[in-house]
């Protein structure tokens, strides 16, 4: 049998970050600024404080669709994720999803946060991620970030 996915994050994609930031703020989940790396993405990327249960990003729909080649242009929404154990199991969960008729919005691959991440969705049409620990030698720069007018 194998393992059972743990949902362990929250991934919002909106069109104003600091607008969000602050209402989920007003309800107590923090997101603190992020490491100097990150500093270029902070119009477009934000996480919640570590260990406050499930973990909550907010992304722009531009950098949505860096993580997720799948992601409609403009959009907003809501991915939900799933943490695995290993990298292999990204690629196994997606290949059993895909293959029972799901359809996948983000084949797997090796993120530049250190991750093996794929997307499939849901019978509503939801996204749902799939992710595996992270893994520090797998970490590369992060992409550019897009311009304001990319928001």
């Amino acid at each position: 049998m194998r393992e059972r996915p743990v949902l362990d994050q929250l991934n919002i994609v909106v069109n104003d970050i600091e607008a969000m930031a602050g209402f989920y703020e007003r309800l107590g989940v923090s997101f603190p600024v992020g490491p100097p790396e990150w500093a270029a993405w902070e119009p477009h990327h934000r996480n919640s404080e570590p260990g406050e249960g499930l973990q909550v990003d907010l992304d722009s729909s531009a950098f949505a669709s860096q993580w997720n080649a799948g992601w409609p242009a403009g959009r907003t929404g809501v991915v939900i994720g799933f943490q695995v154990s290993t990298r292999a199991a990204v690629d196994e969960l997606c290949a059993e999803l895909t293959e029972a008729g799901y359809a996948c919005q983000q084949p797997p691959y090796d993120t530049f946060w250190g991750s093996r991440y794929a997307v499939v969705t849901d019978p509503d049409g939801n996204s749902v991620g799939l992710m595996s620990p992270r893994d520090p030698a797998m970490v590369s720069a992060p992409p550019a970030p897009p311009s304001n007018s990319e928001g």
